[in-house]
């Protein structure tokens, strides 16, 4: 028998490699703004069009390359950033891997043009899917312009598995801001089909973050700053009062690396223990510098991983000093009463002696003699003895003289107590109690026919607001009560770019905007349904729901937001309900359209038949 085993060849492998590299146009933008970083740029411009699916360009200032530099650096395993595998643990740069731009030029159509400051002339080449279309030489400033075109040309199916232009510029903006906020001292600026989204000049780590996410930002930032033999710690935390329903603004910076990390999250939370609201997510933006020997980043392709040696020292210092900021800001809540001026002692108190108070005794005090009190105040100054009052009796002197009401008399009638009686009869109100029965203020116990019914309060409640919601945003818009004063909330610019797409189906369950701005928006008109503390909530809620990316359709979309503003509104597990809202409750949920399950397929009820009760019974 023949043998089977064969090399594939290097582009068929370069597209094997891309799957990982390179997922969506976001990841295209991560591995070109770092390397432009690595390149030592101070200004990097990134180009978009049509959420990178047509166009990632990304132009740098920095060292460019040599002509055999730009030719090699699409090979696989082709870098300049390490040499032995004991560079892997003294990394100072972003990649490492010299995967990304072979990947890259696997499935795109590439054009590169590079020039070093030395050199007078640069290097211009494009390649198509692996393949070398042109080389030549150019007259280029300094830098490096790295423009990927048709990403995924060649591979339709991962081209159809791409999301919405809006959710992936949103991913593109979420690897922006990462490299933008790991960098403050370098100049960005970001275009999307031809308008400048981002221009953030260099500046120092406050004014970065505020760049990004608003001048709002500024009030809510408490400083975290804390340095030990095994890591440095700076950057800021949200005062809890800010916290979020949604984790788009919690950043780890791991020697200027964006990292996710699950445990050092556990360790920022435990600091905000019992001063965050259930579910409420504070904002942090922290930096932590370590020895690049203690940590292993060589574990993903995406590089947003990393294995520390000591998690455990880590996770405390980390903890101990967010839980220091908070206190000394005075975020925290501490023992530490308002000081008044007036019972400070002075400082020249201190040599003097103490005296022993001195107390003087009427021994000839008798409460209870009148004429005794009298006399006694009545001796010395002017003060005159006032008449001798009657006792205490007297204050109720004459009251027998007053006209008494009697029914007697023809003015006055009083209504009988019949007419001011109980608006239902006894029998109405018994059958009301036993109806339903509330059980441990989480299922409601109602009898039928057949036997009883159980429902799941929560989920029942969420599927009568979900058809609601649904039913006003689709066929008819639903009634809005107005607000005295109009609500003035603060959003990123992510968040108010989700809320323009929104704004009609918000509109439609009740919603109202006055004023939309680019960091905030004027409700003057909410849902009937919604109070007005709660309008900020269901609104961080939605959007949180919606991070992961909104579905193409419309009537998707409804469908989301009819969901998430259930899951918000609708009784939690825990509170108690009267009579009547558990009755009203039931009759709503099989007044619906599919009671069976909630919004979220879950059951919302069931039932037990008399017959099963009765098996129960005769064991």
């Amino acid at each position: 028998m023949s043998s089977i085993i064969q090399l594939l060849p290097d582009h068929v492998a370069n597209q094997i490699a891309a799957g990982e590299v390179v997922q969506r146009p976001a990841s295209v933008v991560k591995e070109l703004l770092e390397n432009a970083v690595d390149a030592k740029a101070t200004d990097i411009k990134l180009i978009i069009k049509d959420a990178g699916k047509a166009l990632v360009q990304v132009i740098d200032n920095g060292l460019g390359m040599s002509v055999t530099d730009a030719r090699l650096c699409f090979e696989r395993h082709a870098t300049s950033k390490i040499r032995l595998a004991e560079d892997l643990f003294s990394l100072d740069t972003k990649g490492f891997r010299g995967e990304a731009l072979a990947s890259i030029a696997a499935i795109a159509h590439v054009e590169m043009k590079t020039k070093q400051d030395q050199e007078e002339f640069g290097t211009q080449i494009i390649i198509e899917g692996s393949k070398f279309v042109s080389q030549e030489v150019a007259v280029l400033p300094k830098g490096t312009s790295f423009a990927v075109k048709n990403l995924f040309f060649n591979i339709p199916a991962r081209r159809n598995f791409l999301k919405s232009d809006a959710v992936e510029y949103r991913h593109i903006i979420d690897e922006f801001q990462r490299v933008a906020l790991a960098h403050a001292n370098i100049h960005f600026t970001f275009y999307h089909n031809g308008s400048e989204m981002y221009n953030l000049p260099a500046s120092s780590l406050r004014q970065r973050i505020v760049n990004i996410f608003s001048g709002k930002m500024n009030e809510k930032l408490v400083p975290v700053q804390e340095e030990t033999d095994i890591i440095t710690i700076q950057g800021f935390v949200s005062k809890a009062e800010f916290a979020k329903k949604s984790r788009g603004e919690q950043f780890f910076f791991v020697n200027d690396r964006f990292i996710k990390s699950g445990y050092l999250h556990h360790a920022v939370m435990a600091a905000y223990d019992g001063i965050l609201k259930d579910g409420a997510q504070p904002s942090y933006f922290l930096y932590l510098t370590v020895p690049p020997n203690t940590i292993d980043i060589n574990i993903h392709p995406t590089k947003t991983e990393i294995k520390f040696d000591d998690e455990h020292a880590l996770y405390a210092i980390l903890r101990a000093s967010i839980k220091h900021s908070l206190g000394q800001f005075n975020v925290a809540p501490v023992l530490d009463f308002d000081r008044d001026s007036n019972l400070d002692t002075p400082y020249h108190y201190k040599d003097l002696e103490g005296e022993t108070p001195t107390i003087q005794v009427d021994r000839s005090f008798n409460p209870f003699s009148d004429d005794k009190v009298n006399k006694h105040y009545a001796s010395g100054s002017g003060y005159k003895k006032p008449e001798p009052t009657a006792n205490w009796e007297s204050l109720y002197v004459g009251l027998k003289q007053e006209p008494e009401f009697t029914t007697t008399n023809p003015d006055f009638s009083f209504e009988s107590e019949e007419v001011t009686g109980s608006l239902f009869n006894e029998e109405e109100v018994e059958q009301t109690v036993n109806s339903a029965y509330q059980i441990h203020k989480k299922y409601i116990v109602s009898p039928i026919k057949s036997g009883m019914v159980i429902v799941d309060q929560q989920r029942a409640h969420q599927r009568v607001l979900y058809e609601q919601f649904l039913t006003n945003m689709t066929v008819h818009q639903a009634s809005s009560q107005q607000l005295l004063f109009p609500l003035d909330l603060f959003f990123s610019s992510i968040e108010m770019e989700l809320i323009e797409e929104l704004k009609l189906s918000l509109i439609n369950t009740g919603f109202v905007f006055e004023e939309t701005d680019s960091d905030h928006v004027v409700i003057s008109g909410i849902p009937v349904n919604v109070t007005e503390s709660e309008v900020s909530m269901v609104l961080e809620q939605l959007l949180s729901d919606l991070q992961d990316g909104i579905p193409d359709s419309s009537f998707s979309q409804n469908d989301t937001i009819a969901k998430s503003m259930a899951k918000s509104l609708a009784v939690k597990t825990g509170t108690s309900l009267t009579v009547k809202e558990q009755e009203n409750l039931v009759n709503g949920l099989f007044a619906c359209k599919d009671p069976n399950v909630s919004p979220f397929q879950k059951p919302t009820f069931i039932t037990m038949r008399v017959e099963d009760i009765d098996k129960k019974f005769a064991l």
